[in-house]
């Protein structure tokens, strides 16, 4: 009999976990996508047609982007090549997290993850103390996605007597998770800290400099991660031994 009876339990483990984590990010995500609403309903979107779009592409930058080129009247052509340059960076991110699977995980759980990737789901992922479970990810996603979607039918349903000044402070929160995941570690490792605050001052620059101020967010920051991220990685290697450290998958 095969060694595997603690594995059922142990995905059980993960997910719970990912959906406790995962509340603060829906609650955030509910807060913005009652703007990305109000945005679809001002370019003639059902509340329907939002939902389904919120719940096939959670990114913000790109369901604005698309919602923008819906609005101008412009064609399908122009808005799948807008949507696709506008979330190249998750390419980046999926490629990152697929990295942290064990060897031997099925070919299914990359395409599932991939669905799950987005900036703050991607960063309580690669947070996650110990051998990544892709079912860590399944239970923060499981929460977060109805989250947005809810967000984005209630802003198309509701969104336009929300004053703006309501909307934006609830945005805040989202602010606040990024701040959560990013902070701890920063006070643990100081190389750490110190690629945070490179990133936030390279960030600026990028969005002031001349030129390059012109590039589209999203080019910004698949252009900076690969800058930020190769330049740490030279400067001080991940030990594998050292990354496996902690709580491993049987144990949880």
């Amino acid at each position: 009999m095969k060694n595997n009876e603690g594995i059922p339990a142990a995905r059980r483990g993960w997910f719970m976990k990912g959906l406790q984590d995962g509340i603060p990010i829906a609650i955030g995500y509910f807060a913005v996508a009652l703007t990305i609403g109000i945005t679809a309903k001002n370019c003639g979107m059902t509340a329907a047609q939002a939902g389904v779009m919120s719940i096939t592409m959670l990114a913000s930058a790109g369901e604005y982007a698309a919602m923008t080129v819906i609005g101008s009247g412009s064609g399908l052509a122009v808005m799948v090549l807008t949507t696709i340059v506008v979330n190249l960076r998750y390419l980046l991110m999926s490629t990152a997290l697929s990295q942290r699977l064990r060897k031997g995980e099925p070919f299914r759980h990359r395409l599932f993850l991939s669905y799950c990737v987005t900036d703050e789901i991607f960063a309580v992922s690669m947070a996650a103390p110990g051998e990544f479970s892709p079912f860590y990810t399944y239970g923060v996603t499981a929460i977060a996605a109805p989250g947005w979607t809810l967000g984005t039918v209630i802003g198309v349903l509701v969104g336009t007597v929300v004053p703006g000044r309501i909307s934006n402070a609830l945005s805040v929160a989202l602010y606040g998770m990024f701040l959560a995941v990013v902070i701890p570690p920063s006070r643990r490792d100081r190389f750490i800290g110190g690629v945070v605050v490179c990133s936030m001052a390279l960030s600026w620059l990028f969005s002031v400099l001349p030129h390059i101020r012109e590039i589209s967010a999203g080019m910004q920051i698949i252009i900076l991660t690969i800058l930020i991220a190769g330049a740490a990685a030279l400067i001080r290697p991940v030990d594998p031994d050292e990354e496996a450290a902690g709580p491993k998958e049987e144990k949880i």
